[in-house]
Formats: C-alpha cells, structure tokens, sequence
C-alpha cells in the first residue's frame, strides 16, 4: 500500500472522514532537508475551492538539521487518487520523498503552474 506524509489538512480527521470514508491511523515521522512554510494562494477560484487563502506548503532546502514534522498514513490506491483530487483544487501535486525513517512516501507540494 503507498506511504503518504502528511504535515496539513489530511491529518485532520474531518478531512479524513469527508476523503477517504473512514480515519486513518497514521506514524509520526519527518521530512529532513524542508521546511514548512505559509504560502497566499491569490486565486478566487482555490479560495472558494478550500476556504482558505493561505496554505501550508514545503521548501526544500538541503539542510540537514531542517526537518519538517507530519504524519505517514498508509492509504489504498483508490484513497491515493482521491487524495489527489482533493489536493488537486488547491494546485498540491505528488512528489515522492525520504523520511528520516528511510522509508519512502508520496507528499503534496504547491506547483501553481
């Protein structure tokens, strides 16, 4: 089953509820090398889409000691693709990742483009 980190919206139980069906039980683990950062979304359409016109996003920045903590859920295939969408609205695309745990897994960054 594919590993997603999380470090936002889908670690909250109600967007787990309303995305997948059910609450996933997720690990603690990090990203290292990144670090969380706020970013404006100034798109009317995203806003409407989300609620929200600020987003939390990542910046990779190759630095040891900078970690980002989240949470690694073990999802199916068909919660993957729906992830996806959700993540989608607000222009987050897949980018796959090492954790500090040395597993690899899917993680949603903004790509406005």
């Amino acid at each position: 089953m594919p590993l997603l980190f999380t470090y936002g919206t889908l670690r909250l139980s109600d967007v787990q509820l309303a995305i997948f069906g059910r609450l996933v039980r997720g690990e603690s683990d990090e990203i290292v090398g990144a670090e969380r950062v706020m970013i404006a979304v100034d798109d009317p359409e995203v806003e409407a889409a989300t609620g929200r016109g600020e987003h939390a996003d990542l910046r990779f920045n190759g630095k040891p000691a900078a970690r980002v903590p989240g949470t690694v859920l073990e999802l199916t295939d068909a919660e993957i693709a729906e992830a996806d969408k959700y993540e989608w609205l607000a222009r987050y695309r897949r980018k796959e990742v090492k954790l500090a745990s040395g597993r690899n897994a899917w993680v949603y960054v903004y790509s406005p483009d």
